[in-house]
């Protein structure tokens, strides 16, 4: 079981970068897959970008793609999600999730960041 603790949200203005953390408890965070999800008010949960333990795996949503990147440093046990040019709809609750499935289907999650976006 892995406990996750998001941290680095806030209110920026629109073409801002933003980084978020996101760690990890336990001897074995590098053995984990890891996600972040998106959450806009009034709308689903948005799995938005995946990296597999390995680092070999990646999966990245098309409302994204070129602007917001994962990586993980597993000596820290944080995985990381680097925000460019951010725009007012990447406004949300921003989660990190985690898996030890070989799909990007996630068991444990953390509390949430929040994420403001304004024009």
């Amino acid at each position: 079981q892995v406990q996750l603790v998001e941290s680095g949200g806030g209110l920026v203005q629109a073409g801002d970068s933003l980084r978020l953390s996101c760690v990890g408890s336990g001897r074995t965070f590098s053995r984990y897959t890891m996600g972040w999800f998106r959450q806009a008010p009034g709308k689903e949960r948005e799995f938005v970008l995946g990296l597999s333990w390995s680092g070999v795996s990646t999966y990245i949503a098309d409302s994204v793609k070129g602007r917001l990147t994962i990586s993980r440093d597993n000596a820290k046990n944080t995985v990381y999600l680097y925000m460019n040019s951010l725009k007012p709809e990447d406004t949300g609750v921003y989660y990190c999730a985690a898996t030890t499935s070989s799909t990007w289907s996630f068991d444990y999650w953390g509390q949430g960041t929040q994420v403001t976006v304004s024009s």
